[in-house]
């Protein structure tokens, strides 16, 4: 079995793989300084819970954009799984050519998501990830990473409203408003939190295609694809998961 393990700034997805079928995956919440021993103990629980044992694992990959936890999570697979990773980043085969200025500065996330949805679609294609950044990333029809966007993420704007404007409440994003102009503070700001980034991802990607001159498929993934996405007028389909898609892939292009 393949363990996959992707470490975001706001959250680490999980997945466990066997012959490229995820049979389980798990979100939690990123801790920079979570020793090697507490991560032990959450997957420790997380198996056991699901029934896996952790000596069924005979291989591990990790993409990071954390580097204070690359060097904890290394010595967690060394010490639990006796397993020498494999790390999403410069030296490895990803089969994807990255023309982007200094292909290093590219986020490991990125780079994953676009090789997991151009070997799905084999088309050109945009892939937004609303993460803690929400990311726009371009891939040629040939199958090259072109390059892309960086804009705040959905919980960086919220968190920036809720120290900036004292008299604002701290709200969760809940769901779809039920109507545009409403009438209490609380679902006005799910107004222009839910529609506001509904607008910006449907201006960039506009923006995007009239760059390349061309239609292309829109992907969106991470935690609040699903929420968001509905939303727009240019997404044509979600995969909250692409990154362990990818990290399976690359993985099996560098056996």
């Amino acid at each position: 079995m393949l363990f996959c393990i992707d470490i975001g700034n706001t959250n680490i997805v999980l997945g466990i793989s066997d012959r490229d079928r995820v049979l389980n995956h798990w979100r939690v919440r990123t801790e920079r300084d979570m020793t090697a021993d507490e991560f032990g103990i959450l997957i420790g629980n997380l198996f056991s819970a699901s029934k896996i044992r952790m000596g069924d694992i005979k291989n591990i990959i990790i993409s990071c954009v954390v580097p204070p936890l690359l060097n904890t999570m290394e010595d967690f697979s060394r010490r639990y799984f006796h397993v020498d990773p494999l790390i999403v980043g410069p030296g490895i085969h990803v089969g994807m050519p990255i023309l982007y200025d200094n292909p290093k500065e590219v986020g490991a996330d990125r780079i994953v998501n676009s090789v997991a949805a151009y070997e799905r679609y084999r088309t050109a294609l945009t892939v937004v990830d609303f993460g803690t950044a929400t990311t726009f990333d371009v891939i040629s029809k040939e199958g090259a990473y072109l390059g892309g966007a960086i804009a705040p993420g959905v919980l960086i704007s919220c968190e920036a409203l809720f120290q900036k404007a004292s008299k604002l409440p701290r709200v969760e994003i809940f769901a779809k408003p039920k109507n545009v102009i409403a009438k209490d503070t609380v679902s006005s700001m799910n107004v222009g939190i839910v529609y506001g980034y509904a607008g910006l991802v449907d201006g960039i990607v506009k923006r995007i295609k009239g760059e390349m001159g061309q239609e292309m498929k829109v992907i969106g993934t991470g935690g609040l694809a699903r929420l968001i996405c509905k939303e727009t007028e240019t997404i044509d389909a979600v995969d909250e998961f692409l990154t362990l898609e990818g990290l399976i892939i690359i993985f099996k292009r560098n056996l």
